[in-house]
């Protein structure tokens, strides 16, 4: 027998659905939706299916993935974030909110290291969650405020999330790295503006107020650290590198640094560091390959094509089809990991952007911004499941508090998309041929 579109679409969206409400992990549930097809359809058969998840793994460009989760590990292990939060608290812990300030600033340090979001919340939150509820701050402000700001680590290069986009969508790696920093900054300045005034209405008090001796001090130790994104993104931009290659430069870099450097690594310790790599790699690249199938169905029976019809024939225009994309996106991100949504719905959505004349690193960086929200909210909200463990709160009592730091997190999301030219001013500037 021969499934129709419509069918197909029903029972491969259907089984989804119903597999997550039974709470399967989404890269199995994504996989194992697509059994009933399968069996059904005489055109499909399941070594069709392996294939292609074989063929989904078939790129240089996802060995950046596991070799930037191991550079995170390693700088979590090697005691390199404790200079990290060092340094960031001689830079911003004078101000008022000073531990809370200092939680913004070393995400943004840290995420110009690591490219991952849950190595940020997991990492930082160990130390500022107790450091903040010690000096007063209410748990449910610090839980919050650790959680949202590290989601700058999926957004100020370098980033797995870009990484992976450029891989499935054929973009510029370097170019997606140099769009995101301006974004990330500003959703720093909304997160520090939003810890002021916080510190104003609860009178949280001031960190540190630190001597030019403090931060030369806290400068020289965190300056090894602080190389790593001049050699990640110099890397790329400058076309000495590719994005893989960078992302191993990154692990051993982090390597010698926690090994031979600091000292802080022992044998034990790697060996630990390795396998907590390997489980999580494993975990990203099996829900890239189940992803990239479902996806490569939804293909084959014409879904996408319904879909950009569909869309195109309302004509929103530039500003109406990206808030649609955001608003796509930060639903998806809801429910599903980043990833999988980047391949399934972003290979969707891309036609749809190209039909209304937005340009692929635009829509790359807000459907990567709107999906870093997605690690915020529940139901799956991983950066605030992390932190509210951290802290030992129930998610729900922070809901609150992560709803009014993420108001003004979400003004720059439309900010971005009302002026696209903040996002495309630097690859323009450094990477103009990526551009066109």
């Amino acid at each position: 027998m021969i499934v129709s579109t419509l069918h197909a679409s029903m029972l491969l969206v259907g089984c989804f659905i119903f597999l997550v409400a039974l709470r399967v992990p989404v890269a199995f549930a994504l996989g194992i939706a697509t059994i009933p097809v399968v069996l059904l359809d005489l055109r499909l058969t399941p070594f069709l299916i392996m294939d292609r998840m074989f063929q989904s793994y078939n790129s240089f460009i996802l060995l950046a993935v596991p070799f930037f989760l191991l550079a995170a590990n390693l700088m979590n292990s090697g005691k390199t974030t404790d200079k990290l939060i060092e340094l960031a608290r001689v830079l911003t812990g004078w101000m008022p909110g000073g531990l809370g300030q200092v939680n913004v600033a070393v995400s943004m340090l840290f995420a110009g290291i690591s490219g991952s979001s849950t190595a940020d919340a997991a990492g930082c939150g160990k130390i500022l969650i107790p450091a903040m509820t010690k000096q007063g701050y209410d748990p449910r402000f610090a839980i919050a405020i650790t959680a949202c700001s590290s989601v700058m680590g999926v957004i100020i290069p370098p980033s797995i999330l870009m990484v992976v986009w450029g891989g499935v969508m054929s973009i510029s790696v370097g170019a997606l790295f140099l769009a995101g920093a301006i974004p990330g900054f500003l959703i720093a300045a909304a997160l520090m503006a939003t810890v002021y005034g916080y510190a104003k209405v609860y009178d949280y008090p001031i960190a540190v107020r630190p001597s030019w001796a403090d931060f030369w001090h806290a400068f020289k130790g965190a300056a090894l650290a602080l190389l790593t994104p001049v050699f990640v993104i110099g890397g790329i931009v400058g076309g000495i590198v590719t994005p893989t290659e960078s992302a191993i430069i990154a692990a051993f870099y982090s390597f010698v640094l926690g090994c031979f450097v600091y000292r802080t690594i022992s044998p034990w310790q790697l060996v630990d560091v390795l396998y907590d790599t390997g489980r999580f790699a494993s975990i990203s690249l099996f829900a890239i390959g189940t992803a990239s199938v479902f996806g490569w169905m939804l293909s084959f029976y014409n879904v996408p094509r319904l879909i950009v019809e569909a869309l195109t024939a309302y004509e929103f225009g530039v500003f109406g089809t990206s808030l649609l994309i955001a608003a796509l996106f930060l639903f998806f991100g809801l429910f599903i990991d980043a990833i999988p949504t980047i391949i399934i719905l972003g290979t969707v959505l891309f036609p749809v952007a190209s039909a209304a004349g937005i340009h692929p690193i635009v829509f790359a960086i807000i459907g990567i911004v709107s999906l870093a929200f997605g690690l915020v909210t529940p139901p799956y909200g991983l950066c605030l499941l992390i932190s509210a463990a951290i802290g030992k709160m129930n998610v729900v009592h922070v809901l609150r508090d992560v709803v009014i730091i993420l108001i003004p997190m979400v003004f720059i999301l439309l900010l971005l998309i009302l002026f696209p030219e903040i996002i495309l001013w630097l690859p323009k500037l450094l990477m103009p041929k990526s551009v066109i």
